[in-house]
């Protein structure tokens, strides 16, 4: 635990107040346990268990709480396999697959297998997008859609990693809190229970530090299946203006949303990608 967590006791809190929001899951919900050849990897299921399978997988710094919001929309139409990415502050083994090579994908193919699914869509965030977009281009015959919010792995990438902001200044009194807000784009005010979430994690987490590797041209090429990427215009973290480019130019079936005014943290996209995913 002490390898991503900054103490014992840090990680047990945070774990603690993951647990919480578990028991207060706003649907049904199955808790599953896939061993991997990274170590056991802990997966949220819900929805009809003989509906079209739909994996999430979310962000850097964060566990399938993350999808609270969401889960009730797309779990009335998929089994929804919330998947807890190995290394990050959730219930899943801390080991941390290298970034440069099928490491990731080899795991994510274990957590399939010991799922039963043969092939289904995909919901990623940031890490979590560009793991989904590093499986689908590995494994394409496995991913029938692809729903991406604010991936990783495509435009070019602002920070040395994906929360380092939030760790330069967390000394000051209120400095992680405002480096949370300039980070990921969140709001005081609106935004306040995704803040103290995003401010409990860095407290006690020990992010990744390297970049995430950048996807070629000929990768998104070769992409087969439908894929939807949504990116706020101010997003500190990753280049979202040319992630949009590269993603139209590069893939023609894909369909792009670039939001106003909104920054890495991407909320609200629940329906849309609903419709997309039941196209």
């Amino acid at each position: 635990m002490t390898m991503i967590y900054k103490s014992e006791a840090g990680g047990r809190e945070l774990l603690d107040h993951y647990r919480q929001v578990l028991d207060a899951w706003p649907v049904p919900a199955e808790h599953v346990r896939v061993p991997t050849r990274e170590g056991e990897t802990f997966v949220l299921a819900s929805g009809p268990q003989d509906a079209p399978p739909l994996v999430l997988l979310h962000g850097s710094g964060a566990n399938t709480s993350m999808w609270r919001e969401d889960i009730a929309a797309w779990s009335q139409h998929f089994r929804t396999y919330a998947v807890d990415l190995v290394g990050e502050p959730g219930l899943s083994a801390p080991s941390r697959p290298a970034l440069d090579s099928d490491a990731v994908a080899l795991w994510l193919d274990d957590v399939l297998e010991g799922l039963g699914i043969t092939n289904a869509a995909f919901v990623g965030m940031s890490l979590g997008g560009w793991t989904a977009l590093d499986y689908a281009i590995r494994c394409p015959e496995r991913v029938t859609r692809l729903a991406l919010m604010c991936p990783g792995g495509v435009g070019r990438q602002k920070v040395g990693w994906i929360f380092k902001a939030l760790l330069t200044r967390p000394f000051r009194r209120g400095g992680l809190r405002e480096s949370a807000m300039a980070v990921a784009g969140l709001d005081g005010e609106k935004d306040r229970q995704a803040l103290d979430a995003v401010v409990l994690t860095f407290t006690h987490f020990n992010p990744r530090r390297e970049k995430l590797p950048v996807f070629p041209d000929d990768a998104l090429r070769g992409l087969p299946m439908p894929v939807l990427v949504i990116v706020g215009d101010r997003d500190a973290m990753f280049d979202s203006h040319q992630t949009a480019r590269r993603v139209r130019e590069c893939i023609s079936h894909s369909t792009v949303n670039l939001l106003p005014e909104v920054g890495h943290a991407v909320f609200g996209q629940a329906e849309p990608i609903a419709e997309f995913l039941r196209a």
